[in-house]
């Protein structure tokens, strides 16, 4: 957790792999502790092909049936069926929009957003960007795409700066906008 946080969590992220392997894991969260999935994150880059869209987007009920057998994921065949879905969907937005990212950072005007909270406390669960970017992907057939699993996904790239104002992240990544 603690490398996590201090290397990765927040960092804005421009890489469509990277994006889809975040979708699928903060669906997978819904629920559940991000530790919980933090710690199976190895076994979903084997499960799912190293998170790549074009291949899980493939998946057949056969190959849906064995990963629900996999005891290093989350077997919710809900969240498992969500992971295929929204590649295809996914897909679809790289189609139409040159790259996922190029989407998917509309929704912060294409720069994270810096908050300055000083206590865990203060972190929302959702925002007005959340909101709007749950609504679109929901329209656009997404599942597990609530505005809680959206901010929870924005923290985890980079599109909002949760890092509190007395982490030493706060300043490094305040400077990445």
């Amino acid at each position: 957790m603690v490398e996590y946080h201090d290397t990765e969590w927040g960092t804005p992220l421009h890489d469509d792999q990277k994006h889809f392997e975040f979708l699928v894991l903060d669906a997978a969260q819904a629920g559940l502790s991000w530790r919980t999935v933090l710690l199976k994150r190895e076994n979903y880059r084997k499960a799912f092909d190293g998170f790549d869209p074009v291949k899980v987007a493939r998946y057949s009920e056969q190959r849906i049936a064995k990963l629900l057998q996999n005891p290093g994921i989350i077997r919710n065949r809900l969240k498992i069926q969500s992971a295929v879905t929204n590649a295809q969907l996914f897909l679809d937005l790289q189609n139409e929009f040159g790259s996922f990212d190029r989407f998917i950072w509309r929704f912060v005007d294409g720069r994270a957003l810096v908050n300055r909270f000083k206590e865990i406390s203060e972190l929302p669960a959702r925002s007005a960007e959340s909101d709007a970017m749950s609504k679109e992907l929901k329209a656009r057939g997404f599942t597990f795409a609530g505005s809680t699993i959206c901010y929870a996904y924005m923290q985890a790239a980079g599109m909002v700066n949760d890092h509190l104002v007395t982490c030493f992240r706060h300043a490094q990544l305040k400077r990445l906008r």
